[in-house]
């Protein structure tokens, strides 16, 4: 599918660079296969170089498609971690996540494979600490509202971080958004309530939740992105960096949003595999989630998820007979033409970028 592709390969500003070996290489083709992953692995003890690495590896077309595969998988097991098996804590669910994650990481940066970070005076401390807040906010909020709201209002929440990103981005940076693109986001955003806001039932703390979430999640896209573009973080650098923050403050949300009893809870062996499924795609869904962030921007993260909603609804209308009614598939259609429109001026724009002359 042309839009499909057109979305996919969305926002590029750089091309995926790669390098492929043949089966059949001779004992020097090998051995400077071999240098060049020693070469690589170098780069990471160095945080310039480990910038390098996650740049030429994980361009924006990788890590886009990265987080999109991760984040469908895992809407799925979340469902059933908190609706089959019966695990009715997100708050804890969310730090079973971040733990798993820091745990991964710490037995990287024990083998020395955790890519450095940069100088501790090139980013004031002020900015790690927030960023930990607003991803424990945002994270945690956001697996609440999940549980507490219908699908919906769930939706329109998510919605609404958009025109939030581009508000925000006008504020602090002073970074401005053509009218084109102003455009082409109104379309997505209609598009995407159209398709997917059919139950809007009202819930008033699942409301608060909501509403509440909306500023940490558009703050913290802002801030991954910003960090890892203009203080030269990489995404595991600078998850390592946050992670125990962000584990602390959802320890103190979880008397306040969480029931009691999440240690009575039946921990048996099928239980707990897929808590644990679902907390090995957290930590992938972060990572990726970071990637695309510091590949691209933070409303091209957005738009990549609305077009995550609107792929999984028509998938299901074309290859399972789903019928979720004429007026979510016109919406979904309208929404995926607006994503390409947006791809497009950001192509134009990109290619416009990588025309002028050096000076």
């Amino acid at each position: 599918m042309l839009c499909s592709r057109m979305v996919m390969n969305f926002i590029l500003r750089k091309d995926v660079r790669g390098f492929h070996k043949g089966k059949d290489s001779d004992p020097g083709d090998r051995g400077r296969a071999f240098e060049d992953i020693e070469a690589s692995l170098s780069e990471l003890h160095s945080f310039e170089g480990a910038r390098r690495l996650q740049q030429r590896v994980c361009g924006p077309t990788v890590a886009l498609s990265f987080n999109f595969l991760v984040s469908v998988g895992i809407i799925m097991m979340n469902k059933l971690v908190l609706g089959k098996v019966g695990f009715n804590y997100p708050i804890f669910l969310t730090f079973i996540h971040y733990s798993l994650s820091w745990l991964l990481m710490a037995i990287l940066k024990a083998f020395f494979l955790l890519p450095a970070s940069p100088p501790s005076k090139s980013t004031p401390f002020s900015s790690l600490l927030a960023l930990g807040i607003v991803m424990s906010l945002s994270s945690g909020l956001a697996n609440v509202s999940l549980k507490c709201n219908s699908v919906g209002f769930y939706q329109m929440a998510k919605i609404a971080v958009t025109p939030t990103i581009v508000l925000a981005e006008f504020m602090f940076f002073r970074k401005t958004v053509s009218y084109q693109k102003v455009l082409a986001l109104t379309i997505v955003s209609a598009g995407v309530a159209v398709a997917t806001v059919t139950d809007l039932e009202f819930n008033l703390f699942g409301a608060c939740i909501a509403l509440a979430w909306i500023i940490p999640s558009a703050v913290n896209k802002i801030l991954w992105s910003n960090l890892q573009q203009q203080h030269n973080w990489t995404a595991l650098a600078l998850m390592w960096k946050t992670t125990p923050v962000t584990l602390f403050f959802l320890v103190g949300l979880m008397p306040w949003l969480d029931p009691p009893g999440a240690l009575s809870f039946r921990w048996n062996s099928t239980n707990s595999s897929a808590i644990f499924m679902s907390a090995v795609l957290g930590f992938l869904l972060q990572w990726s989630g970071a990637l695309a962030l510091g590949a691209t921007s933070a409303t091209s993260h957005v738009v990549l998820g609305q077009f995550k909603t609107c792929v999984i609804l028509l998938g299901g209308f074309l290859l399972f007979d789903s019928n979720p009614g004429i007026s979510s598939i016109c919406g979904a259609v309208t929404a995926l033409g607006g994503m390409s429109l947006y791809t497009y001026l950001n192509l134009s724009t990109s290619h416009k970028q990588g025309a002028k002359p050096a000076k």
